[in-house]
């Protein structure tokens, strides 16, 4: 038989629970998540700095493309020669600057339109710049040569200023 004995007097303690775990140290797999976290949003700035840098350089050089056209037409007077050089400034700029498939293959009035959004008025499709789509391909073409050049500068001006606010 067992003996009985007093509960009170057996020499039991209290339960004690182990400490809480403490949100520091950092497991090791937080660390990491955390390093990742961290190349990766250096990543996405430098691509998006390499993106404008290269976006700002095509417009420093498209830039200097028109004034060496500008400075060409200004020896010459050559009107076709002046609207071929424009008319494939503005085509590589925008291949440079948008998708290839959305820029390359666009003719005729829809490559206007798609030049118009970058203007405030209509300036491609129903102003100066419309002699972009039927001039280089013809032997002579009379058009106001500074009218264009300065709607070609404002484009390209507007197209920086659109980069900038991306």
């Amino acid at each position: 038989m067992i003996p009985q004995t007093d509960p009170a007097s057996l020499p039991l303690r209290d339960i004690h629970l182990p400490d809480a775990i403490s949100w520091w140290p950092l497991a090791p797999g937080w660390w990491l998540l955390g390093f990742l976290l961290i190349v990766l949003v250096g990543a996405i700035i430098f691509f998006i700095r390499q993106r404008r840098n290269y976006q700002l350089s095509t417009i420093f050089l498209a830039r200097q493309e028109l004034e060496k056209i500008r400075n060409d037409f200004n020896l010459n007077q050559d009107k076709t020669s002046l609207i071929q050089g424009l008319s494939g400034l503005v085509r590589r700029i925008s291949i440079s600057l948008f998708s290839r498939t959305e820029v390359a293959s666009l003719t005729g009035r829809e490559w206007l339109l798609f030049l118009d959004q970058f203007t405030d008025k209509q300036q491609f499709s129903r102003g100066a710049g419309q002699i972009l789509v039927e001039a280089p391909y013809q032997a002579s073409s009379d058009y106001d040569s500074a009218e264009l050049l300065q709607l070609v500068s404002l484009w390209i001006d507007r197209i920086e200023k659109r980069g900038k606010t991306k």
